[in-house]
């Protein structure tokens, strides 16, 4: 479906184009795309899109929106209640008054997602936001380095950890969130809601957020709290499943880990749609491989999200023997049987560590980068570079 196909009568089509153009204003903007009407009329209907027709992007609150909005504090009050259920406007308490904002179209697909319902409302709106974010979305992305999601190396895929900065050491994020909730993955939940894509193998619920954010989303039926335990357990069933850690790429007060797959995940599609360069920022780490103990075993190459890790042949290295140890501590003998050992493409390696962290013979390992990149300060920062260097959109 484009936006020549979709049924609308004209006055409904006009209010539409208004609030497109109204959500132009925010700071990412709107990526055109054939299905960016469809989606748009999917998501909002026409009331809601011509209440929030001109609603501020900052958080205001209720009896300033009253007046803007000529409406009555109580019945804006319900509505914009509503509205921040369906991720469609961010709701906060501050010094015992409601405040509210419009969310942008980038944070409003994150929105939609974080449910995971499967209702009918989000069965007509998925298929049109994957081919959204497949077709329009991720554009303005191409010249930005600094990605919303920067890479949070597993630790212990991690050689040596003395060098590791306190915003690199998952346990030391952790150390300083107040508030813990889950969500499901937008990005997974998008494309499984898709029928032209097949369901992702991977669980939805590991979508991580904290303090404010957290508070945001589990108050408004979106997520749910949980402690800093089952934080740390998903965490570790996602890197044995071979998901990446996606970290808010700011150094205060990240807000977010999410646990990506190359198929679904937004930025993986960006570089496979679009060709961007890379996927999510690269962490300070690469991997090291020790093809002299390697078994060619393959098992680096079927996770490595980013295709760095091939095979190459070795045929002195066939039958040759190394001792690992396995996971019970113990020592077993692990022989190459193949004659292949492993090869890494440093220049596609973003230093997530998810080969090295189930390497059966310990050959694969995380070492820091010679030159550090360090990531912006805080969310304002980021946004600063993001808009400095976006792609019109």
């Amino acid at each position: 479906m484009s936006g020549k196909d979709i049924t609308l009568s004209p006055d409904e089509r006009d209010v539409y184009f208004k609030f497109i153009e109204w959500l132009k204003q925010s700071w990412y903007g709107v990526p055109e795309s054939d299905f960016l009407l469809p989606y748009v009329a999917a998501r909002y209907t026409p009331q809601e899109a011509a209440l929030l027709t001109g609603m501020p992007f900052s958080p205001k609150t209720l009896s300033e929106l009253s007046e803007l909005t000529k409406t009555n504090v109580d019945m804006l009050r319900q509505k914009l209640d509503e509205l921040a259920s369906k991720g469609l406007v961010y709701k906060q308490v501050k010094d015992g008054s409601e405040r509210y904002h419009l969310h942008d179209v980038f944070t409003n697909y994150r929105g939609f997602g974080w449910p995971g319902s499967h209702a009918q409302y989000s069965q007509a709106v998925g298929p049109l936001q994957h081919k959204y974010i497949t077709g329009g979305l991720m554009s303005p992305w191409q010249n930005v380095k600094e990605k919303g999601l920067r890479v949070l190396p597993i630790d212990a895929a991690i050689e040596d950890t003395r060098g590791v900065l306190p915003y690199e050491e998952i346990r030391k994020i952790l150390d300083k969130v107040e508030y813990f909730s889950v969500s499901h993955c937008p990005c997974r939940h998008a494309n499984n809601l898709n029928p032209d894509s097949p369901d992702c193998q991977y669980p939805t619920e590991v979508c991580l957020h904290f303090d404010k954010l957290g508070r945001y989303i589990v108050e408004n039926g979106m997520g749910r709290e949980i402690t800093r335990q089952e934080t740390e357990e998903i965490l570790k069933h996602s890197a044995d499943l071979g998901l990446i850690h996606g970290i808010s790429n700011q150094q205060e007060k990240p807000d977010t880990i999410c646990n990506c797959c190359r198929d679904c995940c937004i930025w993986f599609l960006a570089m496979n749609k679009y060709g961007h360069k890379g996927s999510l920022t690269p962490s300070n780490f690469r991997i090291t491989v020790n093809q002299s103990t390697c078994t060619g075993c393959g098992l680096c190459v079927k996770r490595c999200p980013m295709q760095a890790l091939t095979l190459q042949d070795m045929p002195s290295a066939k039958g040759r023997k190394t001792i690992a140890k396995g996971k019970d501590g113990r020592q077993r003998e692990l022989s190459n049987k193949t004659g292949h050992v492993s090869q890494l493409n440093t220049e596609l390696c973003i230093g997530c560590g998810v080969c090295a962290y189930k390497c059966p013979s310990q050959s694969l390992s995380l070492v820091r980068n010679a030159a550090e990149h360090h990531p912006p300060m805080t969310g304002r920062d980021w946004a600063m570079e993001f808009i400095s260097t976006r792609k019109p959109a």
